[in-house]
């Protein structure tokens, strides 16, 4: 009997450690996803480190000639939004900015290429610490800002992914084919 009183009680336990369902969403939980899928995290779009990873600089630098703007351009303009905005939200000064969006859109060179791949992800990884580190009053006053981040991200990331695919480079073992 003693035998098995005890394998009911291990079965009914074990039932429960199956049954458990996650806690539900938090205003924090959803705006570190957001961040963290346009960086690092591979789920229904590809993050900027598998976009940019192992480009070279000519590959970062190459344009379709129509004017449309290249890896490296696209990259240092989100480095420049997200980081001033991160600027912001830890109230600090941000980057001067004189309303010329053009400017944003800063070319490399051989040797900044490499800084500017660790710059994005510096930057985002500071945004998630940010983010992460927030309490929920102050991620209730800023939660449109960081939701459009998400978003801005993705926009230009898939701009990315076009302009590779353009140029010939883009590897679809990275994500999208």
């Amino acid at each position: 009997m003693a035998l098995r009183i005890t394998f009911i009680s291990l079965l009914v336990a074990s039932t429960g450690l199956f049954a458990q369902t996650p806690p539900p969403p938090t205003l924090k939980s959803v705006l570190l996803e957001q961040l963290r899928t346009t960086h690092n995290v591979k789920d229904w779009f590809v993050p900027i480190d598998s976009a940019i990873a192992g480009l070279t600089p000519a590959q970062a630098n190459w344009t379709d000639g129509k004017g449309n703007h290249s890896v490296a351009q696209l990259t240092s303009h989100l480095i420049f939004w997200d980081e001033r905005t991160l600027q912001q939200f830890k109230g600090e000064t941000p980057l001067k900015y004189d309303g010329n969006n053009d400017e944003t859109f800063a070319p490399v060179d051989d040797k900044t290429w490499p800084a500017t791949v660790k710059k994005i992800d510096e930057v985002m990884t500071q945004w998630e610490q940010a983010v992460q580190a927030a309490d929920e009053a102050k991620l209730a006053t800023w939660y449109s800002t960081i939701a459009h981040i998400g978003t801005h991200n993705a926009y230009h990331i898939g701009q990315i992914l076009y302009v590779l695919k353009l140029q010939g480079v883009w590897d679809s073992s990275k994500g999208v084919k």
